[in-house]
C-alpha cells in the first residue's frame, strides 16, 4: 500500500514538473560576469586579510606572553604563577571575542558583506525573475553548486541571456 502511495505521489510530482515552462540559470556565473560583484569580492577578500592579521597579533602576543611565562615559570611564586596564568586565559578569551566580532555571523566582515553583496543579489535575482516572466518559465532552476543537477538539455540554459539583460 504504501509503494503504491509512494508511486503515484511520484507520477502525479513528474506530471506536475514536466508540464510547467523551466529555465536553468547558473547564478554564480553571472554574479560573476559583474564588476561590482567581483570589486566587492576583493574588497572583502582583502577586509579579511586585514582582520586576520590583526587577530594573528593580538595571537602572538599571547604566545610571546606565554613562552615568557614558561620560561619564568620555575622562578615565579605560586601568587604570581597564578596571576600570569589568569593574564593569559584573559587575553585568550579577548582575543577570541575579538575574532568572533570580526568573523563570527554578526561581526563586522558579514555586516561589510550584506552591505556589498546584498545590492547586487537582489539585482541579479530581480534579473533572473525577470527574464523569467518574460519567457513565461514557471521554475528557475539553479545549477551552481547543485549535486543533485545531473544533467541539463543546453536549450533550457538560461545564464548567458540573463548576463546579457544585466549588461542592458
Amino acid at each position: 500500500m504504501k509503494r503504491l502511495f509512494f508511486l503515484a505521489a511520484l507520477l502525479l510530482t513528474v506530471g506536475t514538473i514536466s508540464a510547467q515552462n523551466y529555465i536553468i540559470v547558473n547564478s554564480e556565473k553571472i554574479f560573476k560576469s559583474l564588476d561590482t560583484y567581483n570589486t566587492a569580492i576583493a574588497s572583502l577578500d582583502e577586509l579579511a586579510k586585514q582582520y586576520q592579521s590583526q587577530v594573528d597579533a593580538k595571537y602572538d602576543a599571547i604566545e610571546t606572553l606565554y613562552n615568557t611565562y614558561q620560561s619564568q615559570k620555575a622562578s615565579l611564586t605560586a601568587s604570581t604563577r597564578q596571576a600570569r596564568e589568569n593574564e593569559i586565559i584573559t587575553k585568550e578569551q579577548e582575543a577570541q571575542k575579538y575574532q568572533e566580532s570580526l568573523f563570527g555571523q554578526e561581526g563586522e566582515l558579514m555586516k561589510k558583506r550584506l552591505e556589498l553583496i546584498q545590492p547586487i543579489q537582489e539585482q541579479v535575482f530581480g534579473a533572473i525573475e525577470a527574464y523569467a516572466k518574460e519567457v513565461g518559465a514557471d521554475v528557475v532552476l539553479d545549477s551552481s553548486n547543485n549535486p543533485t543537477l545531473l544533467y541539463n538539455n543546453p536549450a533550457i540554459e538560461r545564464t548567458q541571456q540573463v548576463i546579457d539583460a544585466l549588461k542592458k
